[in-house]
């Protein structure tokens, strides 16, 4: 059977839910933004239930180490890959006999153990393609777009090296952003974007930041096909240096 949900984290435990105690024999697990009706498929469509996600939220949080949480949590920053019947095989699996999950040889375990570390490659390249530029009140202010979500990571990361220091990570794609301000700090969902308001300042360090990486090249050395793969044409929309 198909089972179909609405992309979210809560959508996904509530599947968890039904599958783990309705007994639903599960062969895919699809997107709701990616399914497409056929007249023979058998599906089962998913309706997100806060009971139902709590449950299996609090239940996972009692019966599973905590690196084990943060790799399911990990897993699903991974949107852009299909990961869900492997992850949804790992808590399963994780309820019945938790000392499983060590287990390489369960296939779906070594899937999301390499899943991860491609999901960290990422994060640690966004690190330092990400770029900040200065807004009208001081802020700074980073657009990214991005394979996997990564602003939590970002956010992250960027907290501790910038201490006091208003700013935004905006993934423009996922319409979220991190925000860290003296009032709030944390996730929110992006509705609406309007072009920010740059500060009189910006432009100059742009133009000094440009004219650096100019002056860093040797023409005569220059290979466009190493440079693509230092630095992939994913990541340029949001370098100064390429704009």
């Amino acid at each position: 059977m198909k089972l179909i949900y609405d992309g979210t984290f809560e959508g996904f435990l509530t599947l968890v839910y039904d599958v783990y105690y309705e007994k639903i024999q599960v062969k895919y697990i699809l997107k709701e933004e990616k399914y497409e009706a056929l007249l023979l498929d058998e599906t089962y469509i998913v309706e997100t239930n806060k009971e139902k996600y709590y449950k299996v939220y609090e239940a996972i949080t009692k019966r599973f180490p905590k690196f084990y949480v943060e790799k399911i949590f990990n897993t699903f920053m991974c949107d852009s890959k299909d990961f869900e019947m492997d992850l949804l095989n790992f808590i399963v699996l994780g309820f019945k006999d938790i000392k499983q999950l060590e287990n390489i040889n369960h296939i779906f375990i070594a899937n999301l153990k390499n899943l991860e570390h491609e999901l960290f490659r990422h994060v640690h390249k966004m690190y330092a393609y990400a770029r900040f530029k200065e807004l009208d009140d001081e802020s700074l202010y980073a657009q990214i777009e991005s394979k996997f979500n990564v602003v939590y990571f970002l956010g992250k990361h960027f907290k501790k090296r910038f201490n006091n220091q208003n700013f935004i990570i905006h993934d423009i794609n996922r319409k979220i952003a991190f925000i860290h301000t003296d009032s709030f700090k944390g996730i929110q969902n992006v509705a609406g974007f309007e072009q920010p308001k740059y500060s009189k300042n910006e432009e100059k360090f742009d133009k000094l930041w440009k004219s650096f990486f100019k002056a860093v090249s040797i023409k005569e050395r220059e290979n466009l096909k190493l440079q693509k793969n230092h630095v992939p044409l994913l990541y340029r929309n949001m370098m100064n240096e390429f704009n």
